[in-house]
């Protein structure tokens, strides 16, 4: 759900024009001026229906702290890194294997291992998801989530990037993370 705000009177005349020529689609009526000068109110609600508390976007962060610096945005491995990785002939600096575990000891360990292999000056760790099963989309757990802890904010001081492994590193079932380096 997007939160509409008021247009300005430039974007009204716009609006107004681009309307005009077209014709609204069957069954439905064409939005007056009122409508659009006064968009409806629109709460925040979770799945279940509670009210969601929406706090300061991240954007906004700089504008609220001016000491702010958002966390640098993800590279993924280049194609001849990745090549030589699933070759064999460059070395993979560590390994993890998350299979079995919970979200939760999955996400501490990988923190853990992330923080360690910084301190040791890795480059490219391994770490495996697993490809899962038995899930309604055919994906595991841990190869969805796993991502998405590595774009989040948490673990962006230790990232760098990372890509799908190599077919003989566990291909859709693992992934390369290049480790950025500790200061």
């Amino acid at each position: 759900m997007s939160r509409k705000r008021p247009l300005s009177d430039d974007e009204r005349v716009l609006w107004r024009t681009v309307t005009q020529s077209i014709a609204p689609l069957r069954g439905r009526k064409a939005e007056s001026d009122e409508e659009i000068a006064a968009p409806k109110p629109v709460e925040a609600r979770s799945p279940d229906g509670a009210k969601r508390n929406s706090g300061p976007r991240a954007r906004d962060s700089a504008a609220l702290h001016p000491g702010y610096k958002p966390a640098p945005a993800l590279a993924p491995i280049d194609r001849r890194t990745r090549q030589k990785l699933a070759r064999g002939t460059a070395s993979i600096d560590g390994r993890i294997d998350l299979h079995g575990l919970t979200q939760a000891d999955a996400h501490a360990a990988l923190a853990r291992f992330l923080r360690q292999a910084q301190a040791r000056d890795a480059k490219v760790v391994l770490v495996i998801t697993g490809k899962g099963g038995g899930t309604h989309d055919g994906r595991g757990v841990l190869r969805r989530q796993v991502p998405l802890w590595l774009e989040g904010v948490e673990f962006r001081s230790l990232v760098i990037g990372f890509d799908l492994a190599g077919i003989g590193h566990g291909g859709e079932g693992a992934l390369y993370v290049r480790v950025r380096r500790g200061r």
